[in-house]
């Protein structure tokens, strides 16, 4: 599957996913990640296995200095993966909710690793921080 249909259909906080933004690393372009994450902080961080490139991901520095995550992993020992971020947005288009999702790269398997709600204005400078 598709990680965006992945994510348009786990509905981000039961709510509609209006978009959805692809993780690629600003240092090479590369687009295969570890991932670390703690679901009740609302922390994600990835490092690019291409170039070893570090980036706290969405609002997460916000918390970064309290929380390093466990790393993610798949089922299957995966540990791989392709990383989106899926938003669902207010009527006014400020982000409401945002679920990072992954596809692993040894079996294809989806899932949503995080979310949380985002509830502070203006949120566009979200968009980019997958």
């Amino acid at each position: 599957m598709e990680l965006d249909t992945y994510l348009r259909r786990y509905r981000a906080g039961g709510y509609p996913v209006h978009r959805v933004e692809q993780s690629v690393c600003a240092a090479c372009g590369g687009t295969e990640f570890r991932l670390w994450v703690d679901d009740e902080a609302g922390y994600a961080a990835r490092r690019c296995e291409a170039c070893e490139d570090e980036f706290v991901m969405l609002d997460a520095a916000d918390v970064a200095d309290e929380e390093d995550g466990g790393e993610a992993g798949c089922p299957c020992g995966g540990e791989t993966f392709e990383i989106a971020v899926g938003y669902a947005l207010c009527d006014d288009g400020d982000v409401r909710w945002v679920s990072v999702g992954m596809r692993c790269l040894t079996d294809g398997a989806c899932g949503v690793y995080t979310d949380w709600k985002i509830d502070y204005s203006p949120t566009g400078h979200l968009f980019a921080l997958a």
